[in-house]
């Protein structure tokens, strides 16, 4: 079993910048790799960042450049670094580990853009 808590999240001006953690409790040696996803009022939950257990990264295309994931595997933490922010980035960001094929999901935090 894993568990997922996500934070960070919060309102921000257009152009700021968050950073969202996600720490992994549990069995964590067992995940393979752990993503990033957002859902948008009214919207599908929709894929923004990727990273292996081995440091592998992939972004979503249309996030290039401005989110990055990263990991800091001594406190089991991945994080998602979002700049230049826009009102359309607003969402609640879900962190997910994958174990065997099986998804484990965090409770999600809620990201705001809005002047």
């Amino acid at each position: 079993q894993v568990q997922l808590m996500e934070s960070g999240g919060g309102l921000v001006q257009p152009g700021g910048s968050l950073r969202l953690s996600c720490a992994a409790s549990g069995s964590t040696f067992v995940i393979e790799y752990m993503d990033w996803y957002r859902q948008a009022p009214g919207k599908e939950r929709e894929f923004v960042a990727l990273i292996t257990r081995g440091g592998s990264t992939n972004v979503a295309d249309s996030l290039k450049g401005r989110f990055t994931i990263s990991r800091d595997n001594a406190r089991d933490t991945v994080y998602l670094q979002m700049n230049s922010l826009k009102p359309e980035d607003t969402a609640v960001y879900y962190c997910n580990a994958v174990v065997r094929g099986a998804s484990y999901w965090g409770q999600g935090t809620q990201v705001t853009v809005s002047s």
